[in-house]
């Protein structure tokens, strides 16, 4: 049974950005008595006893963590981790547990925990361990945010101005480009211009750096045209 359902038909409207901590134990005193701590200081919280109630939520669009209790009634917190990671939820993880020990806190930090508190923990370690992993999840969110825009830039791209901005990033001269690709050398500059403009370049050297996050390389005739004499 998922709890918190009154704030769940009010959150969709507002406050979309909102960091959200979802609380996952089966102790119910435990659950309340998070949700109190994190709404305390302005976050969303979301409380659920088993798993199959978090997986079914729909999750937010913002930063988020998981706090996860180690040991759940009838299955493992370390089990449940590694179902996430094989369903690629992505999702910062703080354990808590009453029954830990080096061990298992190594096996779950190696598998990407934020941190593990032992219980009784205090507030301001738990609030701290929190804001480590939701800072963490913001920063995921940027990076692929900023991923997703500059791939739609490369998609604006004709199928000339992708042969232009691989032949770029070989380092090619823009008469060497008009070569290779049998046009003009002011037409070469046409298409540079327009790659520039539309994946938002400030220079040739930006150009290549967002090429190299998307993976873009040289079109297979740049073998033959970078064997040319600059």
């Amino acid at each position: 049974m998922s709890l918190g359902s009154n704030e769940r038909l009010t959150v969709g409207a507002t406050g979309e950005s909102r960091p959200v901590v979802y609380v996952l134990d089966d102790d119910e005193s435990m659950r309340l008595a998070l949700g109190s701590l994190f709404r305390s200081i302005g976050l969303r919280v979301e409380l659920f006893d088993s798993s199959q109630a978090f997986l079914a939520f729909p999750k937010f669009d913002a930063p988020c963590c998981l706090v996860l209790d180690v040991r759940l009634r009838g299955e493992s917190g370390l089990a449940f981790q590694d179902e996430l990671a094989r369903n690629g939820l992505q999702m910062p993880i703080v354990f808590m547990t009453g029954h830990g020990d080096i061990a298992m806190t190594v096996k779950a930090m190696k598998a990407g925990a934020v941190d593990f508190l032992a219980k009784p923990f205090r507030e301001q370690d738990m609030l701290d361990a929190v804001s480590n992993a939701l800072a963490r999840d913001g920063e995921r969110l940027a990076a692929d945010r900023s991923c997703a825009a500059l791939r739609a830039s490369y998609e604006s791209l004709t199928p000339r101005e992708r042969e232009v901005l691989g032949f770029v990033v070989t380092g090619m001269l823009n008469k060497q480009i008009a070569s290779a690709m049998n046009l003009s050398e002011i037409t070469v500059k046409i298409y540079r211009g327009q790659v520039m403009k539309k994946m938002a370049a400030r220079s040739v050297a930006d150009l290549v750096r967002k090429a190299e996050v998307l993976h873009v390389g040289p079109p297979a005739s740049s073998v033959t045209a970078g064997s040319m004499p600059r």
